[in-house]
């Protein structure tokens, strides 16, 4: 068989497991645009705190006394120790376990004791204004939080306008949260996760149990970085354990994604990417105004989404697992009818690694991975 025409090739297998690869990819596209990093929901009051890592860099979200979500770097100032490891509510302060340097849920710097000696704890000259928590820029869309690390990304309405105008006709000020689906650690890169879930190809095969949408209905989704495909189910399905219904599968680049299921259905996923190989995941399963869902209905909802995201668990980790292989050097091939998606998020990706110069040794390390 001759080479295919105009063959279109993935990401080479280095953008998957190679520890330098990650490195870049930490510094460029996982800090320069906005990333999803949580729920609002999840914060109820004053001081409830989540510490996240993402990007190798310890963050931390919380909530203040007006009830403000903020982000922080989360080192204390004095000598960079990681402030807060667990999820909790810090109660009014948030308080260095090392020294006791202690903020307030602002992130302002308000005691600092003995510093500058026995019962000496301002040294002259020092200034609590400049010592604070560093912040870092943040963005509530509806029930998502979203941080961009190095501060020089685009407005948020500007970044996110091709994904919010596909949200136009949603009152997404109405929409519920009504389950959590925590699947805690998956052993694959979080690009294969996005990548499965933004193209249709996959579908009838690997949730031939699980889903009734015919192949022949999909179709790619790109817009930017809005990327993703959509199904327009020509014939209802009456099995309510399976999902049957017209769908759209979207994603906002780099990793949030949010599915909408008709007529009453949103699911947001949270991939936090830890390292080359690990991600992980959890889904927020929401319904929309107008809608009420009952609990009987509610757990076959969380079963068929439990089963169809443990087959995408299996394969995104077979995927993985694949990447040791001197095959997957050139990165296989993409369909260029049912993987345009694919193809357009793994061209941001290089995009911004090429851009990227100051964490490169010479630019020859980055044009490997065109």
């Amino acid at each position: 068989m001759g080479k295919i025409k105009n063959s279109i090739h993935g990401l080479p297998a280095k953008a998957y497991t190679d520890q330098e690869f990650w490195n870049i990819e930490s510094n460029t596209v996982l800090s320069d645009g906005w990333t999803f990093v949580g729920f609002v929901h999840e914060f109820l009051k004053a001081g409830d705190a989540i510490p996240i890592t993402i990007a190798d860099k310890p963050i931390l979200l919380i909530k203040n006394k007006k009830d403000e979500i903020t982000a922080f770097h989360n080192v204390c100032s004095h000598r960079c120790l990681k402030l807060v490891d667990e999820k909790k509510n810090v109660g009014k302060i948030i308080q260095c376990p090392y020294h006791s340097w202690t903020y307030d849920l602002d992130g302002k710097l308000r005691a600092t004791p003995h510093f500058s000696g026995t019962n000496q704890h301002i040294p002259k000259g020092f200034n609590y204004l400049d010592h604070g928590l560093k912040p870092i820029r943040i963005f509530i869309w509806h029930d998502w939080i979203f941080i961009n690390i190095n501060g020089k990304a685009d407005k948020f309405e500007k970044y996110a306008k091709p994904i919010i105008q596909k949200f136009k006709d949603f009152n997404l000020e109405k929409i519920k949260h009504v389950a959590t689906l925590d699947f805690g650690i998956i052993n694959s890169n979080w690009k294969f996760l996005i990548e499965n879930f933004i193209e249709p190809y996959h579908v009838q095969f690997v949730h031939r149990t699980t889903t009734k949408q015919p192949l022949k209905d999909h179709y790619t989704i790109v817009d930017g970085k809005c990327l993703g495909s959509g199904v327009d189910v020509k014939e209802e399905n009456k099995d309510k354990s399976t999902l049957s219904v017209s769908s759209r599968y979207l994603s906002l680049f780099p990793n949030f994604i949010i599915g909408s299921y008709f007529p009453n259905q949103i699911g947001v996923y949270l991939n936090i990417p830890i390292a080359p190989g690990l991600t992980s995941q959890k889904r927020i399963i929401y319904i929309t105004e107008g809608h009420n869902i009952t609990d009987e209905e509610i757990n076959v909802q969380k079963k068929i989404w439990w089963s169809v995201h443990k087959e995408d668990h299996e394969i995104c980790e077979r995927l993985q697992k694949g990447r040791a292989s001197p095959v997957s050097e050139k990165g296989g091939l993409l369909s260029p009818y049912w993987e345009k998606s694919v193809s357009q998020f793994q061209k941001l990706i290089t995009t911004l690694m090429i851009k990227s110069k100051k964490n490169m040794k010479g630019n020859r390390n980055v044009k490997r991975y065109k």
